[in-house]
């Protein structure tokens, strides 16, 4: 298993990465997200939500389609299966 490490606030981009994956999988949203509005629903800098959605898309976690975010296929499956939850 890969761990993700930054200099400063890895913890912070744990709860952003877990924010961006509940919120992608929200079902009172369509599933594609414009990064504007992930970030502006997020509260979060839009610099701090493209690192952590780069590495959600570097794991398998999130698909990109421009400049919209989805979770993959992978993501929606572990979540009907109630793997994924608070």
């Amino acid at each position: 298993m890969r761990h993700h490490r930054t200099q400063a606030g890895s913890n912070e981009y744990r709860r952003l990465e877990r924010g961006i994956v509940l919120t992608l999988l929200s079902e009172d949203h369509d599933e594609r997200w414009p990064r504007e509005e992930l970030a502006a629903s997020l509260r979060v800098d839009r610099s701090a939500l493209d690192v952590a959605v780069e590495r959600l898309r570097a794991d398998g976690v999130l698909l990109l389609d421009g400049e919209v975010v989805l979770a993959s296929p992978c993501a929606r499956r572990l979540d009907a299966l109630a793997l994924i939850g608070v």
